[in-house]
């Protein structure tokens, strides 16, 4: 294949190598095992950015782990605040680590600790599935969730601001 991307059919190896240097290229071997070898004429250099460059996308797009903290007495508007950044991780398609902390007398109470993780894990339930149960490990309790596929995920908890701009929008064309 030439350097503007026509296929120049079957060569010899010299021929192709005279081609090369005459454009100021190079050769690149790009399917060894065809019968016969398919090669480029390129700039080295730039192939090997442009495979590098490919390379890091394929390990970008792969899942992040997220986290989330809970305590066991946590206010109904910041535990909304938390799953609504819980749903927004897993839309992204990353995983997320739920973890609730005790402190001091919260220790007596375990169970109230457990019952909050299982409703973090009811609200997420359409967003997520469940890859590690709740596990007590010290004073912590920890939860994995990963996303479902993008077909199967559905959002429980939008934006507050959202609901209210409709709300105030519906009031607005009543009065008038």
């Amino acid at each position: 294949m030439g350097a503007s991307a026509e296929q120049l059919g079957v060569m010899k190896l010299s021929d192709a190598l005279r081609k090369a240097q005459s454009l100021g290229l190079d050769l690149v071997e790009v399917a060894p095992t065809a019968n016969p070898p398919v090669c480029k004429i390129v700039d080295f250099g730039k192939f090997r950015y442009d495979i590098s460059k490919q390379e890091k996308e394929k390990k970008s797009s792969g899942t992040k782990l997220k986290e989330i903290k809970f305590r066991v007495n946590i206010d109904d508007h910041d535990y909304l605040t938390k799953i609504r950044h819980g749903e927004q991780f897993l839309d992204k398609g990353n995983k997320v680590r739920v973890q609730l902390q005790f402190r001091g007398r919260e220790m007596a109470h375990q169970e109230f600790g457990m019952e909050l993780m299982h409703k973090v894990r009811d609200d997420l339930a359409g967003m997520s599935q469940v890859e590690m149960e709740p596990k007590i490990a010290g004073r912590n309790v920890t939860m994995t969730l990963s996303p479902l596929p993008a077909a199967r995920r559905k959002r429980r908890f939008s934006k507050v601001e959202d609901d209210v701009d409709e709300a105030e929008m519906e009031n607005s064309a009543v009065e008038s």
